[in-house]
């Protein structure tokens, strides 16, 4: 009868029993095995190295393969990102000049690349890195998440060890929707806006905070993890819609006496983001305290019409790049006319789509294709101005327009 060879087991006492060459494994040892494996591998696993730091440059020029445009933010970061990597080198260093991290804000119209580069940068950094979302965080006692779970978040990119996630990175998204809701802060209690910057406050500047590791409310019974944030880098990012507005409004009123006209003419209107500074924030909701944790205060450029055309094509990760290789695991070679392409970018810019609107009208244009040519032998496929004019006549591309008017 056989046996497994680690266990001893007979072959009626496992559920399975897997035969090799000179010898057998049941289920069981074959599970052991692989939780062995698993942990050896994770053991074994690039740490820390932060002996070899990215330069500021060679992150920006990782960042330029795959975000197209917004070099000012793209610096930003990669300061950011380059001095939080000096600071964790030098822990425990005995120095007089204490080096303090620099959080860092982003600002820009939606669809411009704010998670886009925090993403990116993720695949580059081997510090614990997590995106988490602020319009779901509520004060304590409230329906929503506890500012806590940000950490939680982190703890699980490091399997629950405190040590390396106090080495970690935080970028925050929508950000601008925790602002305050109204001028009079004693009005009403403001649970998701003024209550969690408040909540936020310690995070960012850095204190011991006791992490609930799975979640405060669904497991009451479970130990907190004490987190010191002081050496977490956060890296906030939000649209906050509507600021150029108080821009404008903060540029005007400097804009008087002798040398009002020749002032406003410097002032480009089309991209009154580039002026921004933290007043404006504060005058939109953030509180003072939140506003000076985020010294580092950055902008992403609206997108013209050349930036989305070289979105379609020229990053890695291109919308175009991904259609074609759709195509090549059908052995289809798939081809855009520049026409074409310069036609959806048209359509993008007419109805204020952004980037994220450029998937969606090339999803319109090839639908079809990708519907009836897998049952073909086609092995070629070029889209064309009169294909893709035809394609787009027949989505319903009004209804996008009616939403961004």
């Amino acid at each position: 009868m056989r046996k497994c060879s680690f266990c001893g087991r007979s072959e009626k006492e496992v559920n399975l029993l897997i035969s090799g060459i000179t010898g057998c494994i049941c289920d069981d040892c074959a599970t052991q095995a692989g939780e062995i494996v698993k942990e050896n591998l994770k053991s074994k696993k690039d740490d820390f190295h932060l002996d070899v730091l990215p330069k500021p440059k060679e992150i920006k020029e990782y960042l330029d393969q795959y975000v197209i445009g917004q070099d000012e933010a793209k610096k930003s970061l990669a300061v950011a990102v380059y001095n939080h990597y000096k600071r964790l080198q030098h822990l425990g260093a005995d120095e007089e000049v204490e080096l303090e991290k620099s959080n860092i804000i982003m600002v820009g119209s939606t669809g411009t690349g704010k998670t886009l580069l925090a993403r990116t940068i993720a695949k580059m950094l081997v510090v614990p890195f997590t995106i988490v979302d602020a319009t779901v965080l509520t004060e304590a006692g409230y329906v929503g998440e506890d500012v806590e779970s940000i950490l939680s978040r982190l703890l699980q990119e490091t399997d629950y060890d405190p040590v390396k996630a106090e080495k970690g990175i935080v970028f925050i998204d929508e950000i601008d929707k925790i602002a305050r809701k109204s001028d009079n802060p004693s009005i009403t209690r403001d649970v998701s806006g003024e209550g969690v910057q408040q909540a936020l406050l310690k995070l960012l500047e850095g204190s011991v905070i006791n992490v609930p590791p799975y979640g405060g409310r669904k497991h009451p019974e479970q130990k907190f993890i004490q987190v010191n944030t002081k050496n977490i880098l956060f890296i906030c990012g939000g649209a906050f819609d509507g600021i150029e507005r108080r821009i404008a409004q903060r540029l005007n009123t400097h804009v008087v006496g002798y040398s009002a006209v020749e002032n406003t003419a410097r002032v480009d209107k089309n991209n009154l983001m580039q002026y921004i500074a933290p007043m404006d924030l504060k005058s939109y909701g953030l509180i003072p305290e939140i506003v000076g944790r985020l010294p580092v205060l950055t902008h992403l450029d609206p997108l013209g019409k050349d930036a989305l055309r070289r979105i379609l094509t020229e990053p890695k990760n291109s919308i175009i790049k991904q259609y074609v290789r759709l195509f090549e695991l059908d052995g289809v070679k798939l081809t855009f006319n520049d026409d074409a392409l310069d036609y959806v970018v048209d359509i993008a810019v007419q109805y204020r789509l952004g980037a994220r609107g450029l998937r969606s009208i090339v999803e319109a244009i090839m639908m079809d294709p990708m519907f009836e040519i897998p049952s073909k032998k086609t092995k070629k496929f070029e889209v064309t101005l009169d294909y893709t004019k035809e394609q787009i006549s027949k989505a319903n591309l009004n209804v996008l327009k009616e939403k961004t008017e």
